[in-house]
């Protein structure tokens, strides 16, 4: 097991490089110039080369990719162009929001999308199956942006409710800290849920279908047991593999819904720094998140093992 994880970790170093590439240029080529911008806003100097030399922005971008790169290695994720303030500080400040959400979400989505579809497997083709399919397939026809919008002014037009908008601390108020998120968490863990609810299902019935699980249903044993201790592990292996992958997709999900539902996380601070183009802010974002799903793609093999023992790395 240790050498795998540091044969995986070191496949991890390659990713992070054409990882940290893309995710340093990607963000210049968006339509606009943050020094135009700038002088716009009037908030520095009058002259352009001027201002993009102090910035850094007047040299190759092979040179200013180099130095963010040591600076990355160095634990040091640049300067807003903007504010001047290291990126880092405010990362470490807004990432626990972002974490909470998509905490809360990833959850929602494990706590609906397994249970829903072990019943759905298990009593096939009925109402409950059907109605399960149902939702599913609206769950994952209708984006989260959507759903997040509609619940925000549907019930402002309906009943003049709208969901809170100011944010409370953690040191203000854990309840309310906690609370505030259950909407946005449940909005961004349903369509993860459908997909779960969709292949939980599908493998649970393949499994099901085994000579072994058969064997099992011969001896008498009770469906419990058969369904939960037996077919299930095996069939949550696939399942697995898609949840890593949700954390891709909760973690997109969160810029959108962070900023609808004014919740100062990453993707708040994310959109921010796409409308005045601060790239350092746009590479450092970026980077921290998909660090943090090659660390969950990781933790997924490693899960492999403690469900199915035939697995050996």
């Amino acid at each position: 097991m240790r050498n795998y994880i540091l044969r995986r970790l070191l496949v991890a170093i390659p990713s992070l490089l054409i990882a940290s590439l893309i995710v340093f240029t990607l963000p210049r080529l968006i339509p606009g110039d943050v020094v135009q911008l700038m002088l716009q806003e009037k908030a520095y100097g009058k002259d352009l080369e001027d201002l993009r030399a102090k910035l850094g922005l007047n040299r190759p971008i092979y040179v200013q990719y180099g130095e963010w790169l040591l600076a990355v290695g160095g634990g040091h994720l640049g300067e807003s162009l903007w504010t001047r303030q290291p990126v880092l500080v405010e990362l470490t400040r807004r990432l626990p929001v972002t974490a909470t959400l998509g905490g809360m979400a990833l959850g929602v989505a494990i706590l609906i999308g397994i249970p829903v579809g072990v019943v759905a497997a298990v009593r096939p083709d009925g109402p409950l199956d059907f109605f399960a399919r149902s939702v599913a397939i609206l769950g994952l026809s209708i984006p989260g942006f959507v759903t997040a919008i509609l619940v925000t002014l549907l019930p402002a037009i309906w009943w003049g409710w709208t969901p809170r908008t100011r944010f409370v601390e953690f040191s203000a108020d854990p309840a309310a800290y906690v609370l505030q998120f259950v909407l946005p968490a449940v909005i961004l863990g349903i369509a993860s849920a459908a997909g779960i609810m969709r292949l939980t299902r599908g493998m649970l019935l393949e499994v099901l279908r085994q000579d072994y699980v058969r064997t099992a249903w011969a001896k008498g044993l009770r469906e419990r047991i058969v369904v939960l201790k037996h077919a299930l592990k095996n069939a949550l292996i696939p399942v697995m593999t898609v949840l890593g992958l949700q954390v891709a997709a909760i973690a997109s999900g969160a810029v959108i819904v962070e900023w609808i539902f004014g919740i100062p996380g990453m993707g708040q601070f994310l959109v921010d720094a796409i409308v005045q183009r601060d790239y350092p802010v746009i590479q450092g974002i970026n980077l921290v998140i998909v660090t943090i799903i090659v660390v969950t793609n990781l933790t997924v093999d490693l899960i492999y093992a403690v469900l199915d023992p035939r697995i050996r790395y």
